[in-house]
């Protein structure tokens, strides 16, 4: 095959947040990657059930090095999180925010924040390459500002990992396992916005 038709791949990894695999939100992360993977690049999907990991501390031992010191899988999973050209990240809602496993490993993002505001240490930047993800999100209330937390929270730790969020797509009254498969618009709109974060 030539050079010019030779197509360039870059990683896509999805982090599935949800404690019930096969979950609404994972689904929808799962059919992210499909697009990806059609695209031609790399995926990845990571089960954020299958790691253990604590809440931070807040003991400022990243303050030191940018690093956190809790030995455990929290970073594995940022490192690969920083390894990725694209990011997709995909979590319900749960007591009106986002839900408690999302929400263990963003405040473990402290060590990001250390690295950029203590010890002017750029993150997860790539020379002439933006990184760039989306993040996707169901609820299974219809409560009006359901999703504004949730969404906060995650346009946060995007920030701390150097992510632009190219999409924010949020579908509320989608409760029962796999319900989101009948919700048309949203898997239209995931197929839609993943194709687009597939491109270069």
């Amino acid at each position: 095959m030539s050079d010019d038709l030779q197509v360039t791949k870059i990683k896509c990894l999805a982090l599935a947040c949800s404690p019930r695999k096969g979950g609404n939100t994972s689904l929808l992360a799962e059919r992210a990657l499909d697009v990806c993977r059609e695209a031609g690049h790399e995926t990845e999907l990571l089960q954020l059930a299958d790691f253990n990991y604590a809440p931070c501390q807040a003991c400022d031992g990243c303050f030191a090095t940018g690093k956190c010191v809790v030995p455990d899988d929290a970073g594995v999973i940022f490192e690969k999180i920083l390894a990725a050209d694209r990011f997709i990240m995909a979590a319900p809602v749960f007591s009106m925010g986002i839900c408690a496993q999302a929400k263990m490993l963003i405040d473990r993002s402290q060590q990001f924040w250390a690295a950029r505001y203590v010890l002017n240490i750029p993150v997860g930047e790539k020379p002439n390459q933006a990184r760039r993800g989306m993040f996707v999100s169901c609820s299974g209330t219809t409560l009006p500002g359901v999703f504004d937390g949730t969404v906060r929270t995650a346009r946060y730790f995007f920030k701390m990992l150097g992510i632009v969020p190219d999409a924010v797509l949020c579908y509320d009254g989608v409760d029962k396992k796999g319900e989101i498969l009948k919700h048309q618009r949203a898997i239209n709109e995931v197929n839609q916005q993943a194709w687009a974060l597939a491109q270069l």
